[in-house]
């Protein structure tokens, strides 16, 4: 997969529950195999986005900070 092929969600800035409902929103329009990338400067975002994948099935794809920014990749799976 290629970087071209993500689809990337800019949240920074956002506190919670702004960038989850943000990624909510983008998945609903997803196609089924999509991969979104949420940007979050949040630190909560590390810990609640994992969580709702884990709730609603879809599939935790990457999570890492850098410099700062979280850096959460999510396919829709359904």
């Amino acid at each position: 997969m290629t970087d071209e092929n993500i689809k990337v969600i800019d949240a920074r800035g956002s506190f919670c529950p702004g960038p989850l409902m943000e990624l909510i929103a983008y998945i609903r329009d997803a196609n089924v195999g999509d991969v979104l990338e949420l940007l979050s400067s949040d630190k909560g975002s590390a810990a609640d986005v994992p969580e709702w994948v884990r709730k609603v099935g879809h599939q935790m794809v990457a999570s890492e900070e850098r410099d700062g920014i979280w850096h959460i990749r999510v396919r829709k799976t359904k």
